[in-house]
C-alpha cells in the first residue's frame, strides 16, 4: 500500500451524481477527491448501446452551473451525455481520479479509509455517489444454453451487428429490453420475454408531451412522489426493485413491429430457453435485459438492511455519521437517479457535510489538510 492521501471528503463515483456532489463541495471550499473506476469521465454512458437517447430534452439535461450544450428541444445521445460530463468536470476543475475502482471502505479512529487497489484515501466524510447496480444480473441457467447461441447482457450490447443470423430472444421487458427489441426486429425475428412494467400513456417527443413531461410528470416525480409523502413511500416500496414504466416505446409499437411477446424465461430444455408456459424457443441469440445486482461488498460497514439496501434518510446514514449516498434509485424521490433529480440530493448531502464540520467539537478528530481553504457558506 502506498502512503495514504488525506482529504476532508472522498467521493466514490464520477458520474452525474459524483460530479454534482463535487460541484457543491467546491463551492463549500473543502478539500476533496472524486474516485472514478472508468478510464475516462463519461464512459459509463459511452459504453451503452449505440442508439440510446435520453428520455428528456437537452433543456432539462444540464447539471448545476452548466446548461447542456445542445438545442433545447433535441434528445441527447448517450455519447453526447458522456462528453457533457467530461466537459462539466473540466469546466469546474473537479479533482477526478480516473481508473480508480474503490475496493474497500472501512472506518477507523481517525476517520474513513477508502482503498482503491494499492492506493489509500483517508477522509472525515465519504460520499458513495455511484449506483449500487453495476454487476449484470444473469440467471444461472444461462450457462446451460447451447454454446452456439450468442448471449449478451444489455451492458455488452452495442448494435445488431453483434448478433448472428436467426431469431433473437430479448429477456426483460423494461425500457432497455423494449428499446433493444425495437432495434433488432428490423433484421431478426424477435421475441420479448417478461411482464410489461407499465408505460407512460403519451409520446414524450410530441408537442403536447413537452408540457406534460416537464410540468406534470417531473412535478409528480420530483415533488409528490418522495419519501416525505405517503404516496411516495408507497411508490418507493413498489418500485425500489422493479422496472420503471416504459417511456419511449409503447406496447402498440411492439405489436406493430411484429415483436412477439412471451412470458418469462424459467429455464433451459435441450439447450434452448424454456418459457413459463412450457414452450421452448428455437433462437440463435439471447440478450439479457435483466438489470443489475447490488455490488456493495466493498463497503465493510453495518449500513445495509436485510435486502442489501443502504439505511439512510435522504442519503444521510445515521448509523455511520459522515457517510452518505447519492444517485441511488428513489433515494429521496422518484427522480433521484435522474439528471433532473441528482442535484437536489447532492446539495442536501453537501449541506449535511457542512453542518457536520461546523458542529465538530474540539475533541473530535479530523484530518488536517495542508493548504486548507476557509470554508465558504453552503450554496
Amino acid at each position: 500500500m502506498s502512503k495514504p492521501e488525506r482529504f476532508q471528503v472522498v467521493v466514490v463515483g464520477g458520474g452525474q451524481a459524483g460530479l454534482t456532489v463535487g460541484y457543491y463541495l467546491a463551492r463549500l471550499g473543502v478539500s476533496f477527491v472524486i474516485l472514478d473506476a472508468s478510464r475516462r469521465i463519461g464512459d459509463s454512458w459511452r459504453k451503452r448501446w449505440d442508439s440510446l437517447r435520453l428520455f428528456s430534452p437537452a433543456r432539462y439535461d444540464g447539471l448545476p452551473g452548466f446548461p447542456f450544450p445542445a438545442k433545447v428541444r433535441s434528445w441527447p445521445t448517450k455519447d453526447q451525455m458522456g462528453d457533457y460530463l467530461e466537459a462539466y468536470a473540466q469546466r469546474f476543475a473537479l479533482p477526478v481520479r480516473s481508473g480508480m475502482t474503490a475496493t474497500r471502505l472501512t472506518k477507523h479512529a481517525s476517520g474513513f479509509v477508502v482503498e482503491a487497489g494499492d492506493r489509500q484515501f483517508e477522509a472525515e466524510q465519504v460520499v458513495v455517489a455511484m449506483s449500487g447496480y453495476q454487476t449484470p444480473r444473469i440467471p444461472e441457467f444461462a450457462g446451460a444454453l447451447d454454446p452456439g447461441i450468442v448471449q449478451l447482457h444489455s451492458s455488452e450490447y452495442r448494435n445488431p451487428a453483434q448478433l448472428q443470423p436467426g431469431g433473437v430472444l430479448v429477456v426483460g421487458a423494461g425500457n432497455s429490453g423494449a428499446d433493444i427489441a425495437v432495434e433488432v426486429v428490423r433484421r431478426h425475428p424477435t421475441w420479448l420475454a417478461g411482464k410489461e412494467p407499465g408505460h407512460i400513456p403519451f409520446r414524450i417527443e410530441g408537442i403536447a408531451a413537452r408540457f406534460l413531461l416537464v410540468h406534470l410528470v417531473r412535478f409528480l416525480g420530483h415533488h409528490v412522489l418522495t419519501t416525505d409523502t405517503p404516496m411516495g413511500r408507497k411508490m418507493r416500496a413498489k418500485r425500489l426493485h422493479a422496472g420503471t414504466p416504459l417511456v419511449r416505446v409503447k406496447p402498440q409499437d411492439l405489436h406493430r413491429l411484429g415483436i412477439q411477446r412471451v412470458p418469462r424465461v424459467t429455464g433451459v430444455r435441450d439447450g434452448h430457453p424454456e418459457l413459463e408456459d412450457g414452450r421452448v424457443l428455437d433462437i440463435r441469440n439471447v440478450i439479457w435485459c435483466t438489470g443489475f445486482r447490488a455490488n456493495t461488498s466493498w463497503i465493510e460497514l453495518p449500513v445495509f438492511d436485510q435486502h442489501g439496501d443502504p439505511l439512510h434518510r435522504r442519503g444521510v446514514v445515521a448509523r455511520q455519521p459522515g457517510l452518505y449516498f447519492v444517485g441511488l434509485h428513489f433515494l429521496y424521490s422518484m427522480t433521484s437517479a435522474t439528471i433532473n433529480g441528482v442535484p437536489r440530493d447532492a446539495e442536501f448531502v453537501v449541506k449535511a457535510i457542512a453542518a457536520r464540520r461546523a458542529s465538530a467539537g474540539p475533541g473530535e478528530s479530523r484530518p488536517t489538510v495542508k493548504g486548507e481553504r476557509a470554508m465558504a457558506s453552503t450554496p
